[in-house]
C-alpha cells in the first residue's frame, strides 16, 4: 500500500503540471556554462523581442533563486507584468529587499520552483521563457525533471567566445533538446568608425568551432554594446533603445530562429500525436 502511494504521488503532480501549463505552447530554457556571460540579459531580450508582437504571450520565469536579476533587468519592483503580453515571475518579488539573500538547500530551491510552475496562473503563454542558474545545478535537474511532465521545445545555450561543452553534454545527459547556442560579446564594433575588435579572443576556436564539431546550431552571435548593460541597469529594453545597434540586429536574427524551430517543433509533436 505505501509503496502504491508512493508512486501514484509523483503521477499525481505530473497531472497537476500538465494541468497548469496545458495552455503554454512553447517552453524555451536559456542556459550558460558559468556566470557573467550575458545568460539572463539575453534571456531579458528574447521575452522583449518575443513580446513585440502584440498578438504573443510571454512569460518569463527566473528560477535563479540565489541571484535572481530579471526583476531589475526588467523594470519591475513588485509588479509582474512589464506589458499586457509579457508577464515576469521570480523569487525576486518575494524578498523584502533587493540586498536580501536567499541562502537556500536544494530541496527548497526545488520546492519553490514546483510552486512557480504549478501555482502560478500561466494561462494561455505563447512562449515561457526559463531563465536558469549558470552551471548544472539541482535547479536544472529539477526544472527538466518537472516540465518533462508537460513540453520542452529545448535549451539556447549562452556562451562567450570561451566553451560550453559541459552545457551541451548535460542537455544529452538529460535528453533536453539543444535549439542552439548563441556566443554573447563577440567582438565590440566602434560606433564611430565602425571597425570590429575582438575583446574576448575564442581560447579554443570560439562557439562557431565547437558547434561543428559536436553537430550543433549556432543561432548567432551578439557584439558587445555598452547601451545593452544601461538599458539592463535601467530596466529598459536595449531593443526597443538601439534599435540600429548591431547587437539589436544581431538579437532580432536569433529570436526569429528560435521561434523558427519551436514552430517547427510543435509541428513535427502535432504529426506524431
Amino acid at each position: 500500500m505505501a509503496e502504491a502511494a508512493g508512486a501514484a504521488r509523483p503521477e499525481a503532480e505530473a497531472a497537476e503540471l500538465r494541468a497548469r501549463l496545458r495552455a503554454v505552447r512553447h517552453t524555451v530554457l536559456v542556459l550558460s556554462g558559468k556566470g557573467g556571460v550575458g545568460k539572463s540579459t539575453f534571456s531579458a531580450a528574447l521575452a522583449h523581442g518575443l513580446a513585440a508582437d502584440e498578438h504573443k504571450q510571454v512569460a518569463l520565469l527566473d528560477i535563479d533563486i540565489c541571484g535572481p536579476s530579471i526583476p531589475k533587468m526588467m523594470g519591475l519592483e513588485g509588479e509582474q507584468y512589464v506589458e499586457e503580453n509579457l508577464g515576469v515571475m521570480s523569487v525576486g518579488f518575494l524578498l523584502s529587499s533587493p540586498d536580501d539573500a536567499v541562502i537556500w538547500r536544494g530541496p527548497k530551491k526545488n520546492g519553490l520552483i514546483k510552486q512557480f510552475l504549478r501555482d502560478v496562473d500561466w494561462g494561455e503563454v505563447d512562449y515561457l521563457i526559463v531563465d536558469t542558474p549558470p552551471g548544472t545545478s539541482d535547479e536544472h535537474l529539477s526544472i527538466v525533471q518537472y516540465l518533462s511532465a508537460t513540453h520542452i521545445d529545448g535549451a539556447v545555450i549562452v556562451t562567450t567566445p570561451q566553451d560550453v561543452r559541459k552545457e551541451i553534454n548535460f542537455c544529452h545527459k538529460v535528453k533536453l533538446p539543444i535549439i542552439g547556442v548563441v556566443e554573447n560579446m563577440s567582438g565590440f564594433v566602434c560606433p564611430k568608425c565602425k571597425k570590429e575588435s575582438q575583446i574576448f579572443p575564442p581560447t579554443t576556436g570560439g562557439a562557431e568551432k565547437m558547434c561543428q564539431n559536436l553537430n550543433v546550431s549556432l543561432l548567432g552571435k551578439v557584439p558587445l554594446d555598452p547601451q545593452i548593460g544601461r538599458s539592463c541597469d535601467r530596466g529598459q529594453s536595449f531593443l526597443s533603445e538601439a534599435p540600429e545597434s548591431p547587437a539589436t540586429l544581431s538579437y532580432k536574427n536569433i529570436i526569429q530562429r528560435i521561434q523558427e524551430y519551436c514552430e517547427q517543433h510543435h509541428s513535427q509533436e502535432e504529426k506524431m500525436i
